[in-house]
């Protein structure tokens, strides 16, 4: 039992950060330090799971001609674990923080009696790694739902919310993509489409978003307002 009356949780790639080209080099690094593979696909779009965790059995998978054993997954998450981390120590890695992002989260806890948590396609290293680059771990740390244990993104927001004490009608998600959108209909959640790109937002309501804003001081109104706070 907690003592939450409602919960927001965050897509981690477009409502809180920008995952920038050199972060996307740091997921594929391992592929080529362990097994010399390079030019793999950065269309996360291209793999059938659009899961970190899904996407490292899949690259690997296609590599061996067989399904990997848990040891070589293991691998591949450890040295990208080493690459983020070398990488934000010697400034060769940066977050890019979208705008009133760590803002948003502030006024969030300030209210009190909210869980704030996470639905990311991260493995559980790089969100937590990421996010406290950013200043903002801190706030999502208590319900992180990451690509750990696979699925797709409405599985990893359903592992969130089992976890939770909190009535669905009570719970809001914010997400960018059209398998966010999916997730927060599948669990039966409010979905909040967020995309400083208006190309990106237009996608989202032309496929059944309700709402999507590219400012989080409109979320934060909204927020309020959806959850009467």
């Amino acid at each position: 039992m907690t003592n939450h009356h409602s919960a927001v949780i965050f897509d981690i790639d477009g409502p809180l950060l920008d995952l920038t080209p050199a972060e996307e080099g740091a997921f594929f690094a391992p592929f080529e330090i362990l097994h010399d593979l390079t030019g793999l696909s950065n269309d996360w779009n291209s793999y059938k799971v659009r899961n970190d965790e899904d996407i490292i059995i899949e690259i690997l998978q296609t590599h061996f001609g067989r399904p990997p054993q848990d040891h070589e997954v293991t691998a591949v998450t450890t040295k990208y674990a080493e690459v983020l981390e070398t990488g934000y120590a010697d400034g060769g890695l940066e977050v890019s923080e979208i705008p009133g992002a760590r803002d948003l989260l502030h006024a969030l806890h300030e209210v009190g009696g909210i869980a704030l948590g996470t639905a990311t396609a991260n493995v559980l290293h790089a969100a937590r790694t990421r996010l406290t680059e950013a200043g903002m771990w801190d706030y999502v740390k208590h319900h992180p739902g990451t690509a750990d244990g696979g699925g797709a993104k409405r599985d990893v927001l359903g592992r969130v919310i089992d976890r939770l004490d909190v009535p669905r009608e009570r719970i809001v998600f914010l997400g960018d993509n059209l398998n966010d959108l999916d997730a927060g209909q599948a669990n039966g959640v409010h979905f909040i489409g967020f995309h400083v790109a208006e190309p990106r937002r237009r996608r989202l309501l032309d496929n059944g978003a309700e709402i999507a804003f590219g400012d989080h001081c409109q979320t934060h109104s909204y927020i309020v307002d959806l959850l009467g706070l």
